[in-house]
């Protein structure tokens, strides 16, 4: 739950609500619940039959065979990482700095708009302000911080924690006692018509709320840690998702009933810091003030969490052998991955010169298509070869969650206005890694040429 909650959900809200025009977006965060659930069915069997440390970097090398076909998928879970992990940091930091807006909106003035034209699909937008400058900062603050023991660092994660849990007690409360159901059900006319615009709003819903909900995961990548993988990580996985779901929609329902849905899409001030503008109409200023620096607060702790754990993992892929050596560098006097902290450090922080909705599209497509519907194919495929294996845990009605988390992640990947933009970067991604690799495996003679 600690990585499931981080700044997501404060700076989604108005994305989620503009989608589908009104509150009906709420579908999106159920229908991504499902979906998550769905997957969490695959972490949990796999992790609790295969509790080894390194997530889908074991799952995939296992499923599809360790020396063989999952040695690549091993290699490309990896080379994506190296730009959806500094993604997952930049959106952090650009929600961090869209918040810090409410005490300095001169921060928010843009001063940098370019527009990088290229053949076909492949363009984006450079955007320069005070915030974006102030993301960067978060990122760097949050390097600086890591650039230490791992004893201190977990004490400044429990310090980041604490506050994160006290926001959300916080946001829950104010918008229950002061709930409108006027406004937060105030549906626009053919909010539930079956058109292909439904369809297409619904698909960029829910791309946000899988968003939100990703982290359900991430016990899977301590298994050697964990006592009892074989029952602890599945309870882990389904209790987490099914906390997190309720938080997330009592929270987004509450909110509804305080701030008007069309202010959200109307693209005022106010939905850049909407849990500050909440709260400021609830019980003043001062209130206001206090909320901004609280969700600065869980922003960064959410910052920190993302890249204390993602740079762990082209580590120890490099330690394996499966990636560049340099990534497999120890700090002399800390002993701590530097070569993997700051790789992953200097990409999240040119990532913060993109827009947010651009920067988590990019993320879950890149995600969905190397990580997630690969791990799913890859526990069909490992059930189908190797039907005597141990299991502690078992899908519940196996195939039927596997079905729908392929069916899932397929409509969020094609069912949204110009997805060709992020599958055209995933689609490069993919190709160079392909291409690194088998030039990689050729010159060491292994898996396809040894």
């Amino acid at each position: 739950m600690i990585d499931m909650i981080g700044v997501g959900p404060f700076i989604t809200i108005p994305l989620i609500v503009s989608a589908m025009g009104g509150p009906q977006a709420m579908l999106g965060w159920v229908l991504g619940a499902i979906l998550a659930m769905c997957d969490g069915m695959i972490w949990a069997e796999l992790g609790a039959a295969l509790p080894g440390s390194g997530g889908t970097y074991r799952y995939l090398g296992e499923t599809f065979g360790i020396n063989k076909l999952g040695k690549l998928m091993s290699f490309l879970f990896i080379w994506q990482l190296i730009f959806s992990a500094p993604l997952s940091i930049a959106s952090g930091c650009i929600g961090l700095a869209e918040y810090s807006t409410y005490y300095f909106p001169t921060l928010g003035q843009t001063f940098l708009t370019m527009h990088l034209p290229l053949p076909g699909v492949f363009h984006t937008t450079i955007i320069g302000s005070g915030s974006t400058f102030i993301a960067i900062l978060a990122c760097f603050v949050a390097v600086l911080l890591l650039y230490r023991r791992i004893t201190i660092i977990n004490k400044l994660a429990s310090y980041l924690w604490i506050v994160v849990m006290a926001t959300i007690a916080w946001i829950i409360f104010s918008g229950v006692t002061h709930f409108n159901s006027s406004l937060a059900f105030d549906f626009p006319k053919g909010a539930f018509l079956l058109s292909r615009n439904f369809f297409l709003g619904l698909g960029s819903a829910m791309l946000i709320s899988v968003y939100d909900y990703w982290g359900y995961y991430n016990v899977c990548f301590l298994g050697d840690e964990v006592r009892e993988p074989g029952k602890t990580i599945p309870r882990a996985i389904v209790i987490s998702i099914a906390t997190v779901a309720i938080i997330y929609i009592v929270m987004n329902i509450s909110i509804l009933g305080v701030i008007p849905w069309r202010e959200l899409t109307s693209g005022e001030k106010d939905g850049h810091f909407l849990i500050s503008a909440m709260m400021e109409r609830l019980y003043g200023a001062r209130a206001g003030g206090l909320a901004t620096f609280l969700i600065i607060w869980t922003a960064f702790a959410s910052v920190f969490s993302l890249l204390l754990g993602y740079s762990r993992i082209p580590y120890a892929a490099a330690i394996d052998g499966n990636f560049f050596k340099i990534f497999g560098r120890l700090h002399k006097k800390y002993q701590f991955p530097y070569v993997s902290l700051l790789t992953l450090g200097f990409f999240a922080a040119l990532f913060c010169f993109l827009r947010l909705a651009e920067v988590i599209a990019a993320l879950v497509v890149i995600r969905i298509i190397i990580q997630f519907l690969s791990q799913t194919v890859g526990l069909i495929v490992w059930r189908w070869r190797y039907p005597d294996s141990p299991r502690p845990f078992k899908m519940w009605l196996y195939p039927v969650p596997a079905i729908i988390s392929l069916a899932g992640f397929s409509f969020v990947l094609f069912s949204r206005k110009n997805f060709q933009h992020e599958m055209s970067y995933a689609a490069i991604i993919l190709v160079a890694g392909l291409i690194i690799y088998f030039i990689k495996a050729y010159s060491r003679r292994e898996w396809p040429f040894g």
